[in-house]
């Protein structure tokens, strides 16, 4: 029988913020997650993971010899022997929390599509469960290896082409950073919409892999409604290529669509067509302060329903305004306040007035900063991305990312850290998230024992709502067990007909998004 297990480790937390990428050597400490992953023996073949550097025996390439050694032989054939990695490999087998953490049996790098596509019939022959992997960024365990599965790290693929200045597109690989995407478009005066703090690691094709979304859905949309076409290789080895970009385009299913989202439980991205946008020139921020989270909500509706050029709009709660100050010394600049909003706009022209008269007029408001220099907006996103570190130094924190609808927002916001307290009551929890969109980061410190149970609480706390258990990050290893809460059965089911149809022999990314 194969069998995956993932372990854990203190949570250091990443929702929006690239500090703290796991460049350092980790513990050899590994305690077990709690669950394993069972697959079909007929199917996968469970490979060794190797040894430790420091206490293997190195083959005929420098391979540890506790990996097959026809398996390194077959895939050096492919990609060659600098691309077969088998030691030291911390940084891809540990996700961006370090909660999750597995045993790749090898990592491999293909150069390219063809590649990639030649690893992937490889695998199915040889019966080798696959994980692909982008900027190893997630925060669901869901691109990290389970147990011996052969990781495919997609960092080689950094094709950027020429940006089409006429449709406002351009193709780029997999393995490029959503950094870089944003530099090449900014060089054409044009804007990569998708945006959010781990940009700097995270990748285009990981980005597709679980839809992410970031601070300017309320404008843009997520990543699905930016891509105009993609390139990929099935879990059947075929490669499917539509890159022409066209806007209109009704010939049968959307396959970029499908794949966006689907975690590489489908096949694994390798080139990406995006849309770009017109990059506005001017930029205004403001920090409101609120008495009630109601209020701060309501505010919100109304920036989007008068204003067109909103690109963000978040929520923070005095309780996480507070911890920043004490944590990190970041200060706000207005009075404190049971809720904060801050609002960002951009367009051709000054957008200052427009802004400051709809909060002036708010019903709540105590008090409003606005910026209006680089350094001031500067000072405000601080406030919002000091959240992460400042909730780490009360130790691990359990990490929720959830949406609701917007209606029910203010309701849930209030009332979720009592439905932590019900289970956990010397738990404490903070909430602070996008607005706009209804997708709130629940992230509760001092769980210790009672992970499961809060988890659970949380989750159908969500779901009774009327919202999603998943809003950006994917469902992952981590909550696969409560897909069903979203989900029918039958729509599980067609999403398992899907995935039987398009990776017939379950080698993709095994124990991700289903509960098997």
């Amino acid at each position: 029988m194969y069998a995956g297990q993932l372990t854990h480790e203190s949570l250091t937390g990443a929702d929006d913020l690239e500090a703290n990428r796991r460049d350092s050597t980790l513990e050899n400490r590994r305690q077990p997650f709690g669950r394993h992953f069972r697959h079909d023996a007929r199917r996968l073949t469970h490979v060794s993971p190797p040894p430790r550097a420091s206490d293997s025996t190195l083959g005929r390439h420098g391979y540890s010899e506790g990996v097959s050694g026809a398996i390194v032989e077959q895939l050096v054939a492919i990609v060659g022997p600098a691309n077969v990695l088998t030691t030291d490999l911390d940084r891809y087998e540990v996700d961006w929390t370090r909660r999750y953490t597995g045993r790749a049996a090898c990592v491999v790098r293909p150069a390219d599509t063809a590649e990639v596509a030649t690893v992937v019939s490889w695998a199915r022959r040889a019966g080798v469960a696959l994980v692909p992997q982008g900027g190893n960024t997630g925060l669901v365990g869901g691109s990290v290896p389970r147990g011996g599965e052969v990781v495919v790290s997609l960092e080689r693929l950094r094709h950027i082409g020429p940006v089409d200045a006429l449709s406002r597109q351009v193709t780029v690989g997999a393995g490029v950073t959503i950094h870089d995407l944003h530099e090449t478009a900014r060089a054409a005066g044009l804007r990569y919409a998708v945006d959010f703090g781990a940009r700097g690691s995270a990748t285009v094709g990981g980005s597709v892999a679980t839809n992410a979304g970031g601070i300017n859905v309320v404008r843009y949309g997520m990543t699905r409604q930016q891509i105009v076409g993609v390139e990929a290789v099935l879990g059947t080895g075929d490669v499917v290529s539509h890159l022409q970009g066209l806007v209109k385009d009704n010939t049968g299913f959307d396959l970029a669509s499908l794949l966006c989202g689907s975690e590489g439980t489908l096949g694994i991205v390798t080139a990406v067509r995006v849309r770009l946008v017109t990059e506005q020139p001017a930029r205004v921020t403001a920090l409101a302060g609120f008495d009630r989270v109601e209020a701060a909500v309501e505010t919100m509706a109304s920036l989007c329903r008068s204003l067109d050029t909103v690109d963000a709009a978040e929520l923070m709660l005095d309780s996480g305004v507070d911890l920043v100050e004490s944590a990190v010394g970041v200060s706000s600049p207005i009075p404190r306040a049971a809720a904060y909003l801050l609002v960002e706009c951009s367009a051709h022209d000054d957008q200052s007035e427009s802004l400051g008269a709809i909060l002036g007029a708010a019903p709540g408001l105590s008090d409003v900063a606005i910026a209006v220099t680089p350094s001031q907006r500067d000072a405000l996103w601080r406030l919002r991305d000091e959240h992460t570190p400042s909730i780490n130094t009360l130790g691990p924190p359990l990490k929720f990312d959830v949406t609701v609808p917007i209606d029910r927002l203010a309701g849930f916001v209030s009332s979720i850290g009592r439905v932590v307290s019900d289970v956990a009551p010397k738990a404490r929890t903070f909430v602070f998230g996008h607005a706009a969109d209804g997708n709130m980061h629940v992230n509760v410190s001092g769980v210790v024992d009672r992970d499961v149970d809060v988890t659970d609480a949380v989750l159908r706390a969500v779901v009774a709502e009327g919202g999603s258990i998943s809003a950006e990050h994917g469902i992952g290893v981590t909550k696969a067990r409560w897909l069903h809460l979203n989900r029918s059965a039958a729509e599980i089911g067609a999403m398992r007909a899907i995935k039987t149809a398009l990776d017939p022999d379950g080698i993709m990314n095994p124990g991700v998004l289903f509960a098997d």
